[in-house]
């Protein structure tokens, strides 16, 4: 009974297997469709507060116009600004894109475009770099630090500042 069991449960699967390749739509032969020249864009390392803008430029491949209906970044620190136009076909356009490089590390970006497209509704672009401090704004290494007594907040004396002393200081 178990081998029973066993064997149906592996011809549903291989059966549900099928069906979905018997689901992919093709694409229609009328509509527009998009194409980009590329889908990431490296900026590789860069200067905190240098250039974080690029640009993905998209072409209307069908025989009517494209239109953006979204275009969103996955989080604030990227702003994509695109064609509001229609494009029409056999034209090009652009997403302008700008990383906020004050954000010091390495970064991986997404810039959802959501179109008319019959060939691909839904694009994902990527954007990926890393933006490294400048060295000319940091601290020399032989900066000292100012010499201030570290304070607490304490009950003894009323909410007063209270220093820290050490351990060895004598209590005043």
């Amino acid at each position: 009974m178990k081998k029973f069991a066993l064997i149906c449960l592996f011809a549903s699967m291989a059966f549900i297997a099928g069906a979905q390749d018997a689901e992919k739509v093709a694409v229609p032969e009328h509509g527009a469709k998009i194409r980009f020249e590329q889908m990431e864009h490296q900026y590789g390392t860069i200067v905190k507060g240098g250039n974080g803008d690029c640009q993905f430029t998209f072409w209307n491949d069908g025989d009517e116009p494209l239109i953006l209906q979204t275009v969103k970044a996955s989080c604030g620190c990227t702003t994509p600004k695109y064609t509001q136009k229609p494009v029409m076909p056999g034209q090009s356009g652009v997403i302008d894109v700008h990383y906020n490089t004050n954000n010091v590390g390495g970064f991986s970006k997404t810039v959802t475009v959501t179109s008319n497209a019959v060939n691909n509704q839904r694009v994902v672009l990527r954007i990926k770099g890393t933006v490294k401090q400048d060295e000319t704004q940091q601290k020399p290494a032989d900066a000292k630090p100012i010499d201030q007594k570290p304070m607490i907040r304490g009950d003894r004396r009323g909410g007063e500042p209270m220093p820290i002393r050490q351990a060895d200081e004598p209590q005043k």
